[in-house]
């Protein structure tokens, strides 16, 4: 049986990477083989180094000016590509590398509060504003534009009376913890 590598691009704290990494990991058939940040201190690099998952950080110019990311993910033979709190525009090269192979998790129900800017609580907080009854999470593909990418699964969470930006946070977090790793697993079954 082939084993299908995941990796996992963060640039925090990491909670969302290791639910993933916990959820795969007593599975023959898939693991998480790589975390890549490009913020140094990030927190999901200790989370990395507590399971022993290769960790790779790296700067805006080795991103975009070079093909050492595309060399590191070919050598760990990855298979899919996740983004778990990465806030990057991924390059054309490695869009075009893995087709229908990289997912991103937005914290609301796209098309609405996404786009460039449109992350963490800035998202709660226009949802929140913008009087809507319900958030949630969508989990897409990725694309060349900022949360475009085709829709593979959204949840739903009721915006209550006096909801805060932080109240709605941790009901995103369950939504992210509950299906994020499914659904990758779900992705994963249809690639070959």
């Amino acid at each position: 049986m082939n084993m299908k590598n995941i990796a996992i691009f963060a640039s925090g704290n990491g909670s969302n990477a290791e639910t993933i990494i916990r959820y795969f990991e007593n599975r023959s058939d898939v693991r998480v083989a790589l975390i890549l940040s490009n913020n140094k201190n990030a927190k999901v690099l200790d989370r990395a180094s507590v399971y022993n998952i290769e960790a790779v950080t790296f700067s805006k110019d080795e991103f975009y000016k070079s093909v050492e990311i595309l060399k590191i993910l070919k050598q760990h033979k990855i298979t899919l590509i996740v983004l778990a709190g990465f806030l990057w525009l991924i390059p054309d090269f490695l869009l075009n590398e893995f087709p229908d192979r990289i997912i991103n998790i937005h914290p609301a129900l796209l098309p609405m509060f996404g786009g460039k800017g449109m992350f963490g609580m800035h998202v709660h907080t226009s949802v929140i504003n913008n009087g809507e009854p319900v958030s949630g999470i969508t989990i897409h593909f990725v694309n060349e534009v900022y949360d475009e990418g085709k829709i593979i699964y959204q949840a739903t969470c009721p915006v209550e009376p006096g909801e805060t930006p932080e109240t709605l946070a941790q009901k995103i977090h369950v939504l992210e913890h509950k299906f994020f790793p499914e659904t990758i697993d779900k992705v994963l079954s249809t690639i070959l």
